[in-house]
């Protein structure tokens, strides 16, 4: 479970976030939505203890972040990123097993058969373990996504945040980590996550976390959130709003047309 009470954030001295009040429960699946900039990254990094807070508190399964060390708190989170870190000389299995490292004293360098064990299920779950004897250098974009996400779920951790864990992935695989996480919240943890596709979050996420103007505007479940304002607001942008056969709704930017093409588009009247 994770709380958020009056959060504030700052990057380079300037404000970012303020007056984040929010609760992800254990079995929940939250995605996190917002524009370009407004702060969904450096969230997820402070929920993980890697931005400090520049005001209120954070709680992890009832304990307060900034009480919890580093050993304690990987074994509570585990964050799922992109970011760029020299492994291209390891092997696949090698990185993944990374995600172990929570689970071992500094002085214990063996693997356990609990370590096999979860890194094999890790792999097989993003479905990488064909992959497992390949240089990591020769991977491409979307199957080293997919190895990020294996490492964090060899962590084994209630809590799992992700940051755009679909970027890089063709319509198919994303669709199969989305419901990859969805089965992890289904199983009784936390699972926050970063997405920058409005549709992707409606058809998995329980809830939506909309950021914008330097705040969290609201907290929902999809179809409430999709039925407003808020989304044009925080993206700038008019929304089309499309039922589904089964009632859903899904959203998509609306089409801006120049007065040029209108004109060219709209019959010219009879002589």
């Amino acid at each position: 479970m994770i709380e958020l009470h009056g959060v504030e954030l700052r990057v380079g001295g300037n404000r970012l976030l303020e007056g984040i009040d929010a609760r992800v429960e254990s079995g929940e699946f939250v995605a996190v939505l917002g524009a370009n900039g407004a702060g969904k990254t450096t969230l997820l990094r402070a929920i993980a203890g890697l931005h400090p807070l520049a005001g209120g508190t954070i709680r992890l399964n009832g304990c307060a972040s900034t009480r919890l060390g580093g050993l304690e708190r990987a074994r509570l989170v585990a964050l799922v990123t992109g970011d760029e870190i020299l492994l291209d000389a390891l092997f696949v299995r090698d990185v993944v097993s990374i995600g172990r490292s929570p689970h071992h004293r500094w002085w214990e360098w063996s693997e356990r058969k609990d370590d096999a064990a979860a890194v094999v299920q890790a792999m097989r779950a993003v479905r990488i373990d064909a992959l497992a004897e390949r240089l990591f250098s020769t991977l491409s974009a979307g199957e080293r996504q997919r190895v990020w996400i294996a490492l964090g779920l060899a962590q084994e951790t209630p809590i799992v945040l992700l940051d755009e864990p679909t970027s890089h992935l063709d319509v198919r695989v994303a669709h199969e980590i989305l419901a990859l996480l969805r089965g992890l919240a289904g199983g009784g943890k936390s699972v926050v996550c970063a997405l920058h596709d409005v549709n992707e979050a409606a058809a998995y996420a329980d809830r939506i976390a909309l950021l914008g103007d330097g705040t969290l505007l609201a907290v929902a479940p999809p179809a409430e959130l999709l039925a407003g304002s808020l989304l044009e607001r925080a993206y700038g942008i008019a929304m089309e709003h499309v039922a589904l056969p089964d009632g859903r709704l899904r959203v998509f930017a609306r089409e801006r047309v120049s007065a040029t093409a209108d004109a060219r588009r709209t019959p010219a009247p009879n002589a």
